[in-house]
């Protein structure tokens, strides 16, 4: 491409989205090890305690007779095995609570980093905890690694989408997608009884933890923090320009200065907006709605209940105790290639298309396996179709709504909005999780095999909304998105005029910093 004046001007944009810069190692580090410590672990977390379960109750019966002297009572083991795995969720919308304050503290990257230690205490407490003869550690560690994910799943996907060229966006936002399904495929795979799925070795399944925590911390600390943050947060244009250079692999990086400068000017407060502000903007109110709905669904879609049934349905197709384990990672390796297509084709299908297709995917296959598991016991072979219809479900919940509600979190806000906007989504997402967990078993005693008819209706309506409401966000730079949602906002797109009286209100300072010039407000 000629790098004249001409192309950086009125056409820059236009030539950029045309010419595709080759993606640098710099920017898949950082995606990817960023992504290693963050979303992976959460991942993990949510297979690991499959594989040790009777071996932790027999521990916690263990140190309750040490304790009392006697053996600890069915329902007080289930007790604590519950408080156990649930207490992982309270500990995420904590850490989806704290977010806003550390990111505004500490930005993007530093966020990520001081995460990694509450990975390595929680990685401590669990492992060490029957040595210690604690269950309180175990149920602590737990709590720890919920604040960690809490706070991984808001501070990567924001990460990454300001670090991100605006035409492979999504590819880079589906790395946090694909280490989610990575760690649970390598929770299943250390858990299997040759590995670490024993009585001796469980411990290891928690120390894990503390590795990619480390990977992380050894790498991460070399890579730039968010250009976006630094110009429009830090007002460090000179350290925002390096940062571009690196993660873009070219000197040149004035298009994208611009670009964020642009999106500075379109801003009506430079300064980051609280949750109660957020809540108070009609400007980005349907955007705000949108986030809630997808994030809410992304949650009661029905794919954790899937975990209910898949065991039982392989018995019932007469499969051996011992070998269930094996088969159930294909539920793993179906989520990890599905997560990774869909990364591939994002930019190509668009993130509208790919959240339509995977609900509407989930709600015909949920409807298929309530008519399967209802005819399992009449012919020998429904619980194969029964099974192949969870693999179905997974994969479709993979193709999108596993992930691009995270990316649509970052792309729909711009940046003063994003922390509120993310701790929103977080707080939706853990209380969205919490209530499956929650009313799931009691929907399932009243329904039997007809509750995954929930979900159905669940999907179908998380489809309509999105066809109806959502505008596609592939390739577009955030001031974009957001006069998409103007009209039905009613919030009027500035004139060329109003755009260029927000042009002189912000001017650049000689010591490469940005100097608010004037107090901006809202003239539209």
């Amino acid at each position: 491409m000629d790098n004249t004046q001409e192309n950086k001007s009125a056409d820059g944009k236009k030539s950029n989205s045309g010419t595709k810069q080759p993606i640098t190692a710099c920017l898949l580090s950082a995606a990817f090890f960023g992504a290693l410590g963050s979303s992976f672990l959460y991942g993990y977390n949510l297979s690991v305690v499959n594989a040790p379960a009777s071996y932790i109750k027999a521990f916690y019966n263990k140190t309750w007779i040490e304790r009392y002297g006697e053996p600890i009572g069915a329902e007080s083991v289930t007790l604590l095995w519950s408080i156990t795995v649930s207490i992982f969720a309270i500990g995420g919308l904590v850490g989806a609570l704290c977010v806003s304050l550390i990111i505004k503290v500490l930005g993007r990257k530093g966020t990520l980093l001081l995460n990694n230690s509450f990975a390595v205490v929680a990685a401590l407490l669990l492992s060490l905890g029957e040595k210690s003869h604690s269950f309180e550690m175990l149920i602590i560690g737990r709590l720890i690694m919920g604040v960690d994910s809490g706070i991984a799943l808001s501070a990567l996907p924001m990460y990454l989408g300001e670090i991100s060229p605006r035409h492979i966006r999504g590819f880079i936002g589906q790395f946090n997608s694909i280490l989610i399904c990575l760690g649970v495929f390598t929770g299943q795979v250390l858990g299997l009884p040759e590995l670490l799925g024993q009585e001796s070795r469980w411990n290891y399944l928690f120390a894990f933890l503390a590795l990619p925590a480390l990977l992380q911390l050894c790498v991460l600390p070399f890579l730039p923090e968010s250009p976006r943050f630094l110009l429009m947060e830090r007002k460090d244009e000179a350290a925002a320009e390096r940062a571009f250079q690196r993660f873009l692999g070219k000197k040149d990086v004035s298009q994208e200065l611009e670009e964020v400068h642009a999106e500075a000017r379109a801003q009506v407060n430079l300064n980051t907006i609280t949750v109660l502000q957020l809540l108070r903007n009609p400007a980005v109110r349907w955007q705000l709605i949108t986030v809630i709905i997808t994030m809410a669904s992304y949650q009661l879609c029905g794919l954790n209940a899937i975990w209910y049934y898949t065991n039982g349905i392989l018995r019932e197709a007469g499969f051996a105790e011992n070998i269930l384990p094996y088969i159930t990672l294909s539920t793993g390796a179906i989520e990890t290639l599905a997560a990774i297509i869909s990364g591939l084709v994002i930019e190509r299908i668009g993130r509208k298309p790919l959240l339509i297709f995977g609900f509407s995917a989930m709600a015909v296959f949920f409807s298929l396996l309530t008519v399967f598991l209802n005819f399992q016991n009449t012919m020998s072979w429904m619980p194969y179709l029964s099974y192949i219809c969870i693999l179905a479900v997974i994969a479709s919940f993979c193709s999108g709504p596993g992930g691009i509600p995270f990316i649509l979190t970052g792309e729909l806000f711009e940046q003063s909005y994003r922390p509120a906007a993310f701790m929103i989504a977080g707080t939706v997402n853990w209380l969205s999780n919490f209530a499956v967990g929650l009313l799931f078993p009691f929907i399932q005693e009243a329904l039997q095999t007809f509750a995954f008819l929930v979900f159905v209706v669940v999907c179908i309506l998380a489809s309509i909304y999105l066809y109806i409401i959502l505008p596609e966000t592939k390739n577009k730079t955030f001031v974009d998105i957001s006069q998409s949602f103007a009209k039905i906002n009613k919030i009027p797109v500035p004139t060329p005029s109003q755009e260029m009286e927000l042009v002189l209100s912000i001017t650049p300072e000689k010591n490469g910093k940005v100097q608010d010039v004037t107090k901006m407000e809202s003239s539209f």
